[in-house]
């Protein structure tokens, strides 16, 4: 396989059609070797328009790496800015960890498997991503009172995450994807400068 040309159609095929035309997204996404974030098992699958599942040394860990049109998608619309911090939600392979890491000042990121947040910390390890918090553990209510001006879930949730829109900076956003199959929406929450919330269904979707 030519991995440069797999990543190019990646982007110009699936990505860029489905509405990302954000040059740093893009940008993002032919920097970053999503290749190298992949289980050694589906490394030929890494650019296909497919959920990965995240299978390590034959034990299925229950979680999956999302399509890669769905993640730039999220990405876009979340407009990270350089100076903004992030927390997520799921750092899984840690792709989209590096994704934001393009893109902003500090990340935390927190991972409840952790045989996945081991074989993250050492994808980023390996991309030389070393400015990032990870942590192991349920992320869904983070200790202490730090906010973000991003948050981001890399998998579903059945509810509007609550406690997590909380921790948000005033002009903050949260992304997720909510809801319960066979519907789901990927959403963006944005805290408004006097404390009011403004919600708006990207598209939609199904993601564990």
């Amino acid at each position: 396989m030519d991995i440069e040309q797999a990543r190019f159609n990646m982007i110009e095929q699936q990505i860029r059609t489905w509405d990302v035309l954000d040059q740093d997204v893009l940008g993002a996404l032919a920097l970053v070797k999503r290749e190298d974030f992949v289980p050694p098992a589906y490394r030929g699958m890494a650019f296909a328009d497919v959920e990965i599942p995240l299978t390590l040394d034959g034990r299925p860990t229950g979680e999956s790496m999302l399509t890669p049109k769905v993640e730039a998608r999220l990405l876009q619309a979340l407009g990270v800015r350089r100076h903004e911090s992030a927390l997520e939600i799921g750092t899984g392979s840690g792709f989209g960890t590096a994704l934001l890491a393009q893109r902003t000042r500090r990340i935390t990121s927190w991972e409840i498997e952790p045989a996945l947040a081991a074989f993250a910390a050492a994808n980023l390890r390996r991309a030389s991503i070393t400015d990032v918090d990870l942590r192991t553990g349920d992320g869904s209510g983070p200790p202490g009172d730090a906010r973000w001006d991003v948050i981001v879930l890399s998998g579903s949730v059945a509810l509007t995450p609550e406690a997590l829109l909380a921790r948000l900076e005033p002009g903050g956003r949260l992304v997720a994807i909510v809801g319960d199959a066979p519907t789901m929406h990927a959403r963006l929450f944005t805290r408004e400068a006097d404390d009011r919330w403004r919600t708006t269904d990207l598209f939609e979707t199904v993601a564990p």
